[in-house]
């Protein structure tokens, strides 16, 4: 499990008594204000605890749902757009406008990590948002993916979802022609 540095000092409530922790080989500082009970974390747990506010979008969305066997190169998460700049280099971050960004929100766990994701509806309109910035071949093979799995898929939250984000008409006209 991960701890930040608060949850390690109310847990052992001095500076001192974590780093006695930390000699004893109980526990193991990941990153600066990141510590775990175990010396093996994943970096997507890292990045999980480190940016809880974070939702994981785009590519790495796609990869986690299953859509695409792409693995990405840098973690993609969704900040509101009124967010600081995180200088990490290990991710890429999406500003989100604050009335959209919480639209689709799920949690999903793999392995050591717990973490925030859009949901495959919210996914399928992101797709269909961004599908001009993507590479064509990588956009045909995710819609594929979504044309396979279309009667898994809840067709009245997809229709809630497009009708809330901007140029909604678009996005409509999109699923019906390359969907539905």
């Amino acid at each position: 499990m991960i701890y930040t540095y608060k949850e390690c000092m109310e847990k052992w409530s001095s500076n001192y008594q974590i780093k006695k922790q930390i000699a004893a080989g109980d526990l193991f500082q990941i990153e600066k204000g990141l510590y775990s009970d175990t010396p093996d974390v994943s970096t997507l747990a890292v990045i999980s605890a480190k940016y809880p506010k974070a939702i994981f979008t785009m590519d790495s969305a796609f990869y986690y749902h299953g859509l695409t066997d792409v693995i990405p190169d840098e973690y993609h998460i969704a900040t509101d757009k009124h967010s600081f700049y995180l200088s990490d280099k290990r991710i890429h971050q999406y500003y989100i406008q604050s009335d959209i960004l919480n639209i689709g929100v799920t949690t999903m766990t793999r392995r050591d990590a717990t973490f925030k994701i859009y949901d495959r509806e919210r996914m399928l309109i992101e797709l269909l948002r961004y599908k001009n910035k993507l590479p064509f071949d990588y956009y045909k093979e995710i819609l594929g993916n979504y044309r396979s799995l279309i009667y898994e898929l809840d067709i009245e939250r997809i229709q809630e979802y497009a009708d809330t984000f901007p140029k909604s008409k678009m996005i409509s006209e999109a699923l019906d022609a390359e969907v539905f």
